[in-house]
C-alpha cells in the first residue's frame, strides 16, 4: 500500500487514476471534489525505480524510500512493506546484491541487474519522467505569488464590503481582473 500526499494532506485507499491511459479505476474513499488519487506505479515499475537508483550508487532500503519520495516531490512515499520485498526479489533474481552493515543491508546493482535495466531503459525513462511530472504538480507557487494573491483577495474583500459599488467601479474591477487573468495566462 502507498499513501498519496497533497500539500501536507494524506489520503487513504481510493480510486486510482491511471495517468497514461486517462482512465479511472478502483473505488473506495475519494478526496474532495470527487477526484480519486492517481496510481503512481504499475506492477513492476517500482523494481525498475529501485534498480535505477541502485545504478546511481549503493543504497540502503531507507535511502530508496526517501529518494523515491524526494523524486516525486513528496507526493508518494513507498512503504517499507513494499520496498524491502522488492529488494529481496531483485536479489533472488540476481539483479541486486547486499552486504550487511550491522542491522542494515547495503544494496547494489549486479551486472545482471545493469543488463536488465538496459533492456528496459525506455520503460524506466518513462517512469522517471512520470515521477518528474508528479513532482512538478506538487510544487508550491513562489512565496511572492502567494503573497500577491492574498493581497488581491484582501483588497477585493475590503472594497466590496465597504458599501455599494457604482456600475463604473464594478466595471473597472471586473475589467482589471479579466485583463490581469489574460496576462497571466499568456506568460
Amino acid at each position: 500500500m502507498f499513501t498519496m500526499h497533497n500539500r501536507g494532506r494524506r489520503y487513504a485507499r481510493g480510486a486510482f487514476w491511471h495517468e497514461d491511459r486517462g482512465e479511472r479505476r478502483g473505488g473506495g474513499l475519494h478526496r474532495g471534489g470527487g477526484r480519486g488519487r492517481r496510481r503512481v506505479f504499475d506492477q513492476g515499475d517500482l523494481r525498475l525505480v529501485i534498480l535505477r537508483l541502485l545504478s546511481e550508487a549503493p543504497r540502503h532500503g531507507y535511502d530508496i524510500i526517501k529518494l523515491t519520495e524526494e523524486r516525486l516531490g513528496g507526493a508518494y512515499s513507498p512503504s517499507p512493506g513494499v520496498v524491502y520485498p522488492n529488494l529481496t526479489m531483485l536479489e533472488e533474481l540476481g539483479y541486486a546484491e547486499s552486504i550487511s552493515e550491522g542491522a542494515k543491508k547495503l544494496y547494489s546493482i549486479t551486472a545482471e541487474g545493469t543488463a536488465f535495466l538496459g533492456q528496459n531503459r525506455a520503460q524506466a525513462d518513462n517512469i522517471f519522467a512520470r515521477m518528474q511530472r508528479i513532482a512538478e504538480e506538487q510544487a508550491e507557487p513562489a512565496p511572492q505569488i502567494i503573497r500577491a494573491m492574498e493581497n488581491l483577495r484582501t483588497a477585493l474583500q475590503l472594497r466590496v464590503t465597504q458599501g455599494q459599488l457604482t456600475d463604473k467601479q464594478t466595471r473597472v474591477i471586473v475589467d482589471t481582473l479579466d485583463a490581469t487573468a489574460k496576462t497571466i495566462e499568456q506568460i
